[in-house]
């Protein structure tokens, strides 16, 4: 009988543990989240865009590159490897999506 009210107590304490340390995880993630900078797509995109021919095209595809990435490459254009997620986005004709 003492066996058997030890063991409902240690299995009700173990699901009451994992019941805590579950509750409290998520909570740890999102500080996480949190943590990750996001630039300024619209000024990065506005600098990157400035010589362009065409600079409506150009920020709109450097803002979506942008938010996809969070980077765009320093200068008005090349550098494409400071931001390799920027330089990996193509077109459906596989052209380079990001200005």
């Amino acid at each position: 009988m003492a066996l058997s009210k030890l063991l409902l107590a240690s299995l009700l304490a173990s699901v009451l543990l994992f019941h805590l340390l579950d509750a409290a995880q998520p909570a740890n993630t999102e500080t996480q989240g949190s943590l990750v900078q996001h630039i300024d797509c619209n000024g990065a995109c506005t600098a990157r865009c400035r010589l362009s021919s065409r600079p409506n095209l150009c920020h709109r595809a450097c803002g979506t590159c942008c938010r996809r990435c969070n980077c765009v490459p320093p200068g008005t254009a090349g550098n494409h490897e400071v931001c390799p997620c920027y330089a990996s986005l193509t077109t459906h004709g596989g052209k380079r999506k990001c200005p």
